[in-house]
């Protein structure tokens, strides 16, 4: 659509002449001769800009400015006048118009100032969407929660979040570990400020430092300009480290100097910088076996470890499945613009599945669900579990509890992934998503050899 700008002028030559030069750029222009009609004309439609004449018989360009921020408070309105002076300008400007423009008028000055005008009602626009997408997804009314230990876990992050503390988040692939850092970022004083994620994983050791730290100008080939790392991004705000776990020991020694400092050394720099960022890291694995193993530094670990907040897996909150399936179907029915809902069928199916993916796997199939189900009630083949692990299997496990379900479901799918693995039970538990721990738990408890 283009935009629109309405022009409010009691004479009419001085509007069409607007219209014009306006219209000539591409955009949508409707006239006025009076601030009453404009007000009338804006009833009935939008309008993007409003430019008015500052003096007129019947309400001129001040008062016509004041009711058009009392009624559309970010509506931008530029004044049109004859008589530029600083007092009249300021006057304007505390009154709340975007600028001004003097007669005679530059058609280049004044496209600028539409343009500018405009650029500010969209950004506007989107920092409205943005702020209620974060409360539609990170307000305490919004996060599922049924189970008593994911309630245990939301109880913490209300209480720990007002505080500068650091906080590592452990858990399997999929859990919610950027879900919480959110809510602890979105739950504190900081919220106002950036939140910046970086998953340490998909960067190579030296690019990594330079993604965190930042870098001067030739400090490598290709360095062309001097760039801000993440740490000064977030200034203010929250630096969220995923897959911490899989830092270099080289870095780690740099990453903890940083957390004891407080301040930063961009790659190729002589001068530290300081920054007041609030640290929150996650990790798959876990990092005290990392620690025996050698494999990562005790001195970070403790550093990392002020506020220890520990997902569990869904398999072992059962009650969050049926929440959390229904819970994104209404979302991406909605962003479909489809009206659905699960069958009993599907539900069973839901429930009896182990979903070694966690939350993120849950939302996955629903979401799969939503762009295949022809028919209002979405069926289990809708879901596309993993055969072996859905409703129709689970009937043919002798008619057993739901727990012995899916244990038999957790049986096959755990000896699927040894013999993949030719018996190595660290790849086995890589390739199920899981820590070694929990598998090593999971195969004395099912009795897998």
């Amino acid at each position: 659509m283009k935009p629109r700008v309405l022009i409010v002028d009691d004479e009419r030559r001085m509007a069409e002449v607007l219209a014009m030069a306006l219209g000539r750029a591409g955009y949508e222009c409707d006239t006025c001769d009076s601030g009453t009609t404009a007000l009338a004309a804006l009833d009935r439609h939008r309008a993007d800009v409003v430019i008015t004449d500052w003096k007129m018989p019947e309400m001129d360009g001040i008062e016509l400015l004041r009711q058009l921020r009392a009624r559309y408070p970010t509506l931008p309105v530029i004044l049109v006048t004859a008589f530029a002076s600083v007092p009249s300008a300021i006057a304007a400007i505390r009154e709340g118009a975007f600028d001004y423009v003097t007669k005679p008028f530059d058609n280049e000055e004044l496209r600028t100032i539409v343009g500018r005008a405009l650029a500010l009602r969209r950004l506007e626009r989107e920092n409205h969407y943005l702020r209620q997408e974060v409360e539609n997804r990170y307000t305490p009314d919004t996060v599922v929660a049924e189970s008593a230990r994911s309630r245990e876990v939301l109880d913490l992050v209300r209480r720990v979040a007002p505080s500068r503390a650091t906080v590592l988040i452990q858990g399997e692939s999929g859990t919610g570990k950027e879900l919480i850092a959110r809510l602890l970022h979105y739950w504190s004083e900081r919220v106002g400020q950036p939140f910046v994620a970086v998953n340490c994983k998909a960067f190579a050791e030296g690019v990594l430092e330079s993604e965190l730290f930042g870098h001067e100008r030739g400090a490598f080939t290709g360095a062309t300009a001097t760039r801000a790392g993440c740490f000064q991004r977030a200034d203010g705000g929250t630096l969220f480290l995923d897959e911490i776990g899989e830092i270099s020991a080289d870095f780690q020694a740099k990453l903890l100097r940083v957390l004891q400092d407080g301040e930063i050394l961009p790659v190729g720099g002589t001068r530290p910088a300081t920054v007041d960022v609030r640290v929150v890291a996650a990790t798959n694995r876990v990092l005290r076996d990392e620690v025996a193993a050698g494999q990562f530094r005790e001195d970070l670990f403790f550093r990392l470890n002020v506020i220890p907040i520990q997902l569990a897996p869904l398999r072992e909150r059962p009650e969050d499945v049926l929440p959390l399936a229904r819970h994104f179907l209404e979302r991406h029915a909605r962003e479909a613009q489809r009206q659905l809902a699960f069958s009993a069928e599907a539900e069973a199916a839901l429930q009896a599945h182990p979903w070694p993916g966690n939350v993120r796997e849950i939302e996955n199939a629903v979401e799969r669900a939503v762009v295949l189900a022809r028919n209002p009630d979405v069926s289990p083949e809708d879901l596309l579990l993993q055969e072996g692990t859905g409703v129709c299997d689970a009937t043919k496990a002798a008619g057993g509890s739901l727990q012995d379900v899916l244990d038999h479901a957790a049986t096959e799918r755990i000896r699927g992934a040894l013999k993949a693995a030719h018996g190595q039970r660290a790849e086995a538990a890589r390739a199920l998503g899981i820590d070694r721990t929990t598998l090593y738990r999971m195969m004395k408890r099912l009795g897998v050899s």
